[in-house]
């Protein structure tokens, strides 16, 4: 596995470094040697936040975790990882017949199936064009932590998030 890993707030020691490649790295059972993993440690006040993110062909397998000590954090990141792949293996696998970034062991090997995901309610609503500010508005009267909106400006449907530190994001299609 080759490793990019970044910092924000953060100086990569090689302490750091080292632990970021020696935990991530025991997921290299899993992947092919070409396979490249973006890591992104960050420091917020107390929150010390790692970001790993591995594309495999056609899917990107991705975790962020957060903790008030970066080790825990690097720990934490690759038990949920592995927990993905296993999770996921047949779905990301099955899509993808010649197997992309995995080691054909882990391809060859069965993990207990997981629960089906199941989609146990739909909601229809009319969709209003309004400007993503508006959709943020919106949201906050609602209660909720997205709002999916007709924007008005570029006449598509997007998606206004509730981020932490009472920020917002906006997801926009990209064709």
């Amino acid at each position: 596995m080759k490793f990019i890993i970044s910092g924000k707030n953060i100086e990569i020691t090689e302490g750091l470094r080292g632990a970021v490649e020696a935990k991530i790295g025991k997921l290299e059972k899993y992947f092919t040697k070409e396979t490249e993993v973006q890591v992104t440690l960050s420091v917020e006040k107390d929150r010390q936040k790692i970001e790993v993110t591995i594309p495999v062909k056609g899917s990107i397998i991705r975790s962020e975790q957060t903790s008030n000590d970066m080790y825990v954090s690097i720990d934490l990141v690759e038990e949920v990882i592995e927990r993905q792949l296993k999770k996921y293996k047949n779905k990301i696998t099955d899509k993808h017949q010649s197997g992309g970034n995995f080691q054909p062991a882990f391809l060859e090997k069965e993990f207990p199936e997981e629960e089906e995901v199941k989609i146990v309610r739909t909601k229809r609503f009319d969709i209003k064009p309004m400007y993503p500010e508006d959709a943020c508005v919106q949201m906050e009267l609602l209660g909720h932590s997205f709002f999916v909106f007709f924007n008005a400006e570029t006449e598509q449907v997007n998606v206004v998030y509730k981020r932490k530190g009472n920020t917002y994001g906006l997801i926009e299609p990209e064709y």
